[in-house]
């Protein structure tokens, strides 16, 4: 359910081969689990002048356990501004959590603008810090989202590749997609899987 496999299957012009592969393989990939874009319109957010990024974190955190739901199965929250340092320079992490199934934590940074490529490396400097000094014995690698509000595929393309670990950017919406907006999300789903 969580890879959206009957989508997948949907959508593909060989669907054999899709079906294959989810035979195939073994266990669950983070692929599979981590999704583009999060629809937060349950945060109710007014329209305000401004908006923050601990505006929008608060709201998650009021709304948690929906929050939850929108993430998919298996994660659980482990903390909020988790405070990592290095020579007497504070730095704080948004969201931690660990993915059961994954077994992993999930590092998430939240953006209220669009994605630039310095995200892609603040995000690999946390996850090099959770990797060495968090991790806990027979954890995978930990995992990073970058939740934005806009991105250009292309940058992320560039600023992601050849990254030591996972690294997902998605946006994020306040409020359910239009139909044209919609359209719009499912045709560039189409382009990135080459249908």
């Amino acid at each position: 359910m969580n890879s959206m496999l009957f989508e997948r299957t949907g959508l593909s012009t060989d669907k054999q081969a899709v079906l294959d592969k989810h035979i195939k393989q073994d266990r669950l990939l983070p692929e599979d689990v981590f999704r583009n874009p999060y629809v937060l319109e349950f945060l109710g957010l007014k329209e305000e002048a401004a908006y923050s990024e601990s505006d929008l974190e608060e709201a998650i955190i009021g709304h948690l356990q929906t929050f939850l739901l929108e993430m998919g199965r298996g994660f659980c929250f482990e903390s909020r501004q988790k405070r990592i340092t290095f020579d007497n320079t504070h730095y704080r992490i948004d969201l931690v959590f660990y993915h059961r199934v994954l077994k992993c934590h999930v590092l998430i940074d939240l953006k209220l603008g669009e994605f630039t490529h310095a995200d892609s490396g603040q995000m690999n400097v946390y996850l090099n810090y959770y990797k060495e000094n968090e991790a806990s014995e027979g954890d995978n690698p930990p995992i990073g989202i970058i939740l934005c509000a806009t991105k250009n595929e292309s940058l992320v393309k560039y600023a992601t590749a050849n990254l030591p670990h996972k690294l997902f950017v998605s946006k994020y919406m306040v409020n359910l997609p239009s139909e044209t907006e919609l359209k719009k999300i499912i045709e560039e789903e189409q382009e990135k899987l080459g249908l």
